[in-house]
């Protein structure tokens, strides 16, 4: 028999905010344990939460961008369920009326993914597990949460993958998250199920949660579906679970039944007022969009003439991109610094460990050191030795005067050096002389060599191929 797979998204996006969501206390990434917490957060008797204006644009720029309709009155309720990590035993989120509906997310491909809602709601502590021992660190109770829900549009893990780099790419140009799964800044649960093919009744989905990257995406959604498959095809029945994903065994391994929204208890806070957005408030936000990655590449392709994969990598981050820009605002040809960044400076990044937001270099040094190579300053293998020099910090102008690495134009002086070349190497001349036209290439090679590569290559090969000339007509 064959078989459909279903597959739809629940995706954790922490908002950049300084403050939480309900209460003051810092958001900052990697503090100590239990050091960023208040009696709000704590849920400690007598304390009121009070609404972050700050996380509200930010999910409401998120819900804009993801063509969302947002509810003019949106309100807060209680999801009530008793857990180690939750010390108020219920969480503040939005079920009867979110902030956002009936949005949609467009793939490279062309495909749109539906946005059944989104919600603000406050995060959870952590649980730190140990051999004899579970830890909770609550600095992360009440970090503010945006909960996008997407309609269950997805076949495989490879579409849900692709949606989630283009939702990443969104909600980072934006500056609304900066959605470091790592961090857990993003995180994602799957819901799947599989029915047979033709069906348009949804079979029994399991919920597949620990996926810290998009690869454990990708992986768990083909395990899951042939679990499921297995199951069915063998006259069994799957049943209605939470499951983890293991990164060690590359297997779902059940937890413990699916919950239900009854099992919540859901209903009002009681403690904040409703949502009210107004009219002019959005068409702000609306005016404030910042041109999205899509954008950009369209643009790079119209007005620079950059090829796909160039505006494909250029535009991966916000960062790297405003980098680009920079460069070529300050005078560097588009496709000179396209090839310089995705080669020179993403290679430094990886071999230095820093992410695309942590570039050393500043714009108008790469600009600079373009321009020695385009004025015939320096050739490009002694820009290499530059850059490599100066991506902390430094000038490259003034580190090429110091080390006397500047190109000589001399004829005279190149001449001599290449004709001292061709009499410590006969053998490569006899060769030229007798037709082997790649001995040409090694005396190129070795010329440059002598000269340091100090000399302008086209003129290193123009008097290389001048003398040999002369001595076959000699």
């Amino acid at each position: 028999m064959n078989w459909d797979i279903v597959i739809g998204l629940e995706t954790h996006v922490e908002l950049a905010t300084r403050s939480k969501i309900f209460c003051g206390c810092s958001t900052t990434f990697g503090a100590p344990p239990n050091s960023l917490c208040c009696p709000v957060c704590l849920g400690l008797p007598g304390s009121l939460p009070v609404l972050n204006e700050a996380a509200v644009e930010l999910a409401l720029k998120a819900a804009l961008a993801l063509n969302c309709t947002v509810t003019p009155i949106s309100r807060f309720d209680r999801k009530n369920y008793f857990y180690p990590d939750l010390p108020k035993a219920y969480q503040i989120s939005q079920l009867y009326a979110p902030l956002a509906r009936d949005g949609y997310v467009e793939l490279p491909g062309g495909k749109r993914v539906g946005i059944h809602e989104m919600h603000l709601e406050e995060d959870a502590g952590k649980l730190h597990h140990r051999e004899d021992r579970t830890a909770i660190d609550y600095n992360r109770c009440g970090i503010p949460l945006i909960e996008i829900v997407t309609a269950p549009d997805f076949s495989n893990g490879d579409e849900a993958a692709a949606y989630l780099e283009q939702l990443r790419s969104i909600l980072q140009y934006l500056g609304v998250s900066d959605c470091r799964m790592e961090q857990g800044s993003l995180r994602c649960d799957v819901n799947l199920s599989v029915r047979p093919a033709g069906s348009d009744e949804l079979g029994t989905r399991t919920e597949l949660k620990n996926l810290g990257s998009l690869r454990a995406v990708r992986l768990a959604c083909q395990y899951e579906a042939q679990r499921q498959i297995a199951i069915l095809e063998s006259g069994g029945q799957v049943r209605c679970q939470t499951c983890r994903w293991d990164e060690d065994t590359r297997r779902t391994v059940p937890m413990r039944d699916k919950e239900q929204v009854g099992d919540y208890r859901y209903f009002p806070d009681p403690d904040l007022p409703p949502l009210v957005i107004g009219d002019q408030q959005l068409d702000r936000l609306r005016r404030e969009q910042p041109e999205l990655a899509h954008e950009k590449r369209r643009r790079y392709a119209r007005d620079w003439q950059l090829g796909d994969y160039d505006c494909a990598t250029l535009t991966t981050h916000p960062a790297l991109a405003a980098f680009f820009e920079q460069v070529v605002a300050l005078g560097a040809p588009p496709k000179q610094a396209a090839n310089w960044i995705m080669g020179q400076v993403l290679r430094r990044l990886s071999a230095d460990d820093l992410g695309v937001e942590e570039i050393p270099m500043p714009a108008r040094a790469l600009a600079d050191l373009i321009a020695l190579v385009s004025n015939g300053t320096i050739n490009r293998n002694t820009a290499v030795e530059v850059f490599d020099a100066v991506f902390t910090g430094g000038d490259p102008a003034e580190y090429v005067r110091t080390h006397h690495l500047e190109q000589t134009g001399d004829v005279e002086q190149v001449t001599a050096i290449v004709e001292d070349v061709l009499a410590q190497n006969p053998q490569s001349v006899t060769d030229w002389l007798a037709g082997k036209e790649k001995a040409v290439g090694f005396l190129m090679g070795q010329a440059m060599r002598a000269l340091g590569g100090k000399a302008p290559p086209a003129l290193v090969n123009e008097i290389v191929r001048q003398l040999l000339e002369r001595k076959k007509s000699s």
